[in-house]
């Protein structure tokens, strides 16, 4: 198996069960990934353990990028199966820092995966 979570050696925060690292191609500064330790690649596969775990990880990756950066707010995106973008076949939680100007209009966040249905 040639999975680029399954041996990360970057870890910035970590868990029993998750870590977390800084996206390899942000979409912002700041941009962290959230990991479970488990390859999996569903996110509906993932154990009631593993979602706690998750998103225990996910509230100290916020605090910790609320302290170095500062963002405005956040983006908070799950890629699951290939038609919704997922590339990499071990879930991963995407925690994306927005800051003010990044883009011109921001409404609608993660509705622009489709990006004439971002603007409603």
């Amino acid at each position: 198996m040639d999975c680029p979570f399954c041996a990360m050696e970057n870890i910035i925060l970590q868990n029993d069960l998750a870590f977390a690292i800084f996206d390899k191609y942000p979409v912002t500064n700041g941009h962290m990934l959230i990991i479970p330790k488990r390859h999996f690649a569903n996110f509906f596969d993932v154990t009631d353990e593993e979602k706690q775990a998750l998103f225990n990880l996910l509230d100290n990756c916020k605090d910790y990028l609320d302290s170095r950066y500062q963002p405005g707010g956040y983006n908070i995106g799950i890629n699951v199966g290939e038609a919704a973008g997922q590339t990499v076949w071990h879930l991963h939680v995407h925690l994306i820092p927005r800051y003010k100007g990044d883009i011109d209009n921001p409404r609608g966040g993660v509705r622009g995966v489709i990006p004439e249905k971002r603007i409603y």
